[in-house]
């Protein structure tokens, strides 16, 4: 098993972990933190895969990619905290308000 296999299952494995985080938790901070989780195992992902064979120059686009990405995850994450601090004035909770059943 070589170095980029080993990225790309850890990268896997933190998507998984924060997909598992994303549907279990209730609370809205706890829900952000698993978006980046996941987000930051598809920037490794994509970082590992950039290596293809071990003999030749890794490829610069999905550097590029993860770099944009981080970027615009670091902007959604801006925005999704300020959308929580909305919820919990108007709510009083840190999570989202359950439906009423019909």
């Amino acid at each position: 098993m070589n170095a980029a296999m080993l990225y790309a299952l850890t990268g896997a494995g933190l998507f998984a972990l924060g997909l598992y985080a994303l549907a279990v938790q209730a609370h809205l901070l706890r829900k952000i933190i698993a978006f980046n989780v996941m987000g930051s195992g598809a920037f490794l992902v994509l970082g590992a895969l950039a290596h293809r064979a071990p003999d030749q120059v890794a490829d610069p686009v999905p550097h590029a990619m993860v770099i944009t990405g981080i970027v615009v995850a670091v902007s959604a994450t801006a925005f999704a905290l300020v959308l929580m601090l909305r919820v919990q004035s108007e709510t009083g909770q840190p999570h989202l308000p359950e439906q009423p059943s019909d």
